[in-house]
């Protein structure tokens, strides 16, 4: 689907005493200004291609190009790359799809960055009546833990924020994002369930994963096979579900913690207990848990967003 853009040029011929019309380079002419609307922006910047393609295929290129006024947190290219977004991609998702995620990246009102709340994450509503969490701070904006890494690129009806990841608009809850088809969460799942259900677990667990605002460390499948080599079986049935229990409550944390909220030193565990977090040793963001032997757990994958919170994925998982 292709859509032209135009511009109106408009000229002023003066009239000679003659009887004849020139047209002449007078000062007193002045042209109309090119649009500089949100959308011409998009469409006439490269490393927008991607968004510009997803913009015009979700019907948002007339609406962007209107009165506004607007902020739109962009991903450029690589920041649709980083999100695991390509041109293939937006071909593939229909126009309802694409705008919906459009509009979360979007709000109703121009924000300069120095207007952002500081917050920690004030809460924000996009345009498609979803929230948003926004800081700022003397390292930058960041929303839902995600930095912009361009801020106050100027149109006529609003302001471009880019970012260096893509906002995923989040679909369900904790729970339901880890028993999401190829999350490859499908080992903390089945130890949730055990956890909850089995004799001596906790009703209750499924139910506050799923409603209390928390943010979890959540271990891949291959976390939970090592842990399970550990120790001698290779089934979560087999692992007493008081032990079970006690390991699933440590990877919780009380309300949203980003990965632009993390510091280095002791992380609370909402359950009790602390580990450790480094950002600045090699290989990369990790957390370690007390009783991990000093063996690191890495953070994998950050902030994905959830009805109820937010989800780090680590390859190890914590002990207490």
């Amino acid at each position: 689907m292709k859509t032209t853009f135009n511009s109106l040029l408009l000229a002023a011929c003066s009239v000679a005493v003659i009887g004849f019309s020139s047209c002449e380079k007078d000062d007193d002419v002045v042209a109309t200004p090119a649009a500089n609307t949100i959308t011409d922006v998009v469409v006439n910047t490269p490393t927008f291609s991607v968004l510009k393609d997803a913009v015009v295929k979700a019907g948002l290129d007339g609406t962007l190009k209107g009165a506004g006024p607007f902020t739109v947190f962009a991903p450029d290219n690589a920041a649709f790359a980083a999100a695991g977004i390509n041109a293939g991609t937006v071909s593939a998702l229909t126009p309802d799809q694409l705008k919906a995620l459009l509009l979360y990246h979007t709000l109703g009102d121009k924000v300069l960055s120095g207007n952002v709340p500081a917050g920690p994450n004030a809460k924000v509503i996009t345009a498609g009546g979803d929230s948003v969490f926004v800081t700022r701070k003397a390292s930058g904006v960041f929303v839902n833990g995600i930095p912009v890494v361009k801020a106050d690129i100027g149109a006529d009806n609003g302001v471009i924020h880019m970012l260096e990841k893509a906002l995923n608009k989040p679909s369900g809850n904790i729970v339901a994002t880890a028993q999401t088809p190829g999350s490859g969460l499908d080992s903390l799942v089945k130890a949730i369930v055990r956890a909850n259900n089995a004799p001596g677990g906790d009703p209750n667990l499924i139910s506050t994963l799923s409603s209390a605002t928390i943010t979890v460390f959540a271990p891949t499948n291959a976390a939970f096979t090592q842990l399970l080599a550990a120790l001698g079986t290779n089934d979560i049935n087999n692992i007493p579900v008081g032990t079970l229990l006690a390991v699933l409550r440590y990877h919780v944390v009380g309300g949203r913690a980003f990965s632009s909220d993390l510091a280095n030193g002791s992380l609370p565990m909402l359950a009790g207990g602390n580990t450790t977090v480094s950002l600045t040793a090699g290989g990369g963001p990790s957390l370690t848990g007390n009783g991990n032997g000093g063996n690191r757990s890495n953070i994998v994958a950050t902030n994905i967003m959830c009805r109820n919170g937010v989800v780090h994925v680590i390859d190890r998982v914590l002990l207490p």
